[in-house]
Order: C-alpha cells, then structure tokens, then sequence
C-alpha cells in the first residue's frame, strides 16, 4: 500500500493510495460528490486487488484529507483534471477508470479531454453530461416532471442531501444521518445492513478527521449540458452500470448514457441502489473486471 499527496497545477493537495500489486494493471476508483476515497469500502477495493490490479483511490478537493477551501472557487471541469493530476503523481500514463455517480460525470470528462489516458471506462450510477442533474433536482422537489423521458431523483433523497450542510452537533449525530440517508440511496430491493454503513462512515469520519459532512461539490460549477452532443465522439471501450433502484439517476439514465457513447454497455445489477453495499460487492467487481478483462 502506498499513500501519497499529490499537487495539482492549482496548487490543490490531493491524498491519494494505491494498492494491490505494484507490478499490476491500474485502475482509477473515483468516487461522486462530496465523498472522499473511503466511500470505496475497503472490502471492494480488496476483492478488485485480488484480481490483480493495482488500484489507486483518492480524496476530492474539500473531502477527506485533501485541501479543503473556504469557498467553492472551482468547477467540476476542475475535479475532472484532478483525476488526471492523480495518475501523473503515481507515474501512471494510461489506466483504466471507474467513476460511480459524479465520479461517472469526470469519467466522461476524461474520455472527452483525455482520452490517450483511458484503457477503458466504467460508469457507475450516474447521468449522461447533457442532463441538467441541478434543475432535475430542484423539479424533483417542485414536483414538477423532467423535460424528455428521463426521470428526476426521488424527493426524499433530494430533501435528504439538502440538509448534509447542516452541520451535526456530535458524531453520533452525524453517524445516525448519514446512515440514514444510505438507507434511502441503497433502495428497498435488498435488505438494508445499517450496521455495515455505520462502520463504513466511522472509517471515512476518521479518515477525515471530522464528523461534519462535506458539501463544497454542490456549489462547483457544473459542466455545461452542451458537451452531451461531444460523447458520440468517445472511443474508449464504456460499460455503463445501472442501478434498477437507483433513487439518483434512475432507469432508463443508464441505457440514456450508453446510447450517447458508441459501442457502450449498459448492464444493471439486480438490486443495485446509490450505493456499494457489501452483497453486491462480488457482481460489480465481476462486472468490472469482465470490462477490463475485455479491453487490456
């Protein structure tokens, strides 16, 4: 295991690990918004090492232990070069990536500015970039329906996320609100193990050194919904995975997305919510590792 601080041009400090064996086929994990590099529980991370690979994860700018800023002056464009930041400071040239939710959203950016530096791609319960994810939000809340067929987060997750900036007076307090608010993003398909998300944030709480939950990434500058059009010209090999509970981006935002990008994939794991619980832990890593397998 290897834990580095890598500098982006701004100035930005990123911490970053790899793991797995040194000599193995690099995968990039990055994570969606607001999370640091423990929103990959460490049990999926060593089931993707166990094949192999030599998985980097790392902390987003305002999250974990990488700088955190006082105001959000950066766009998601932004968080999209970090990644690429990343895999210079391990010396990586070209890798393969998987980004879940926003982490989706940046993996589109990078096949679009920095396609030499892919291998292959895997999206992760998230939207295509022509869909307005902020205004879907507020018209999930307003009860009004999306334009096209596409459908709006639930309210309940949108009015849950709006309340992360409040901030939590102890950790038991936070605890209790963020595994909550997991138990809305997993779904109801699958029993919901409260006591796996529990353990899961007290690492990311430790890791970052607080209770309070960060928010900075909900005020970055999207990516302009224009640049939607530009994935029917991405060559790097894409499987889309969705989530047939996803409460953020659900169906048919998976199949939407593989539509755009020539030749992609769209599969949907049984169960599979807004998150990573450990039961579907073994079908996403065989997902993924079938894709890499694929396109060495």
């Amino acid at each position: 295991m290897t834990e580095r601080l890598v500098t982006t041009p701004d100035g930005t400090r990123l911490w970053t690990q790899a793991l797995g064996p040194a000599d193995g086929v690099p995968l990039l994990l990055i994570m969606g918004a607001n999370a640091s590099a423990m929103g990959w529980p460490q049990e999926f991370v060593d089931l993707l090492t166990a094949h192999g690979l030599r998985v980097v994860r790392y902390d987003h700018r305002d999250t974990g232990r990488s700088t955190r800023y006082d105001t959000t002056r950066y766009g998601v464009h932004d968080l999209a070069e970090d990644a690429v930041a990343v895999l210079d400071g391990h010396g990586i040239g070209t890798a393969h990536v998987a980004g879940m939710s926003l982490g989706g959203v940046l993996g589109q950016l990078l096949a679009l500015d920095h396609r030499d530096r892919l291998r292959s791609l895997t999206l992760m319960q998230t939207a295509a970039l022509d869909v307005d994810f902020a205004g879907a939000m507020r018209r999930a809340v307003e009860g009004i329906s999306a334009p096209g067929d596409l459908p709006t987060p639930s309210p309940e997750i949108v009015r849950a996320m709006a309340h992360r900036a409040d901030p939590a007076p102890d950790r038991e307090t936070a605890l209790r609100r963020r595994v909550e608010e997991w138990r809305l993003l997993a779904g109801t398909a699958l029993p919901f193990h409260a006591e796996q998300f529990r353990r899961w944030e007290n690492t990311a709480i430790d890791h970052a050194g607080t209770h309070q939950q960060p928010g900075a990434h909900a005020a970055a500058t999207p990516v302009p919904t224009s640049r939607g059009r530009e994935l029917a010209g991405v060559s790097t090999p894409t499987l889309v995975v969705q989530g047939p509970e996803d409460p953020v981006n659900p169906p048919p935002h998976g199949q939407h997305l593989a539509s755009l990008i020539p030749g992609a994939r769209c599969v949907q794991i049984p169960g599979l919510g807004h998150a990573l619980p450990s039961a579907l832990h073994p079908a996403l890593v065989t997902a993924l590792t079938d894709h890499i397998g694929a396109h060495p």
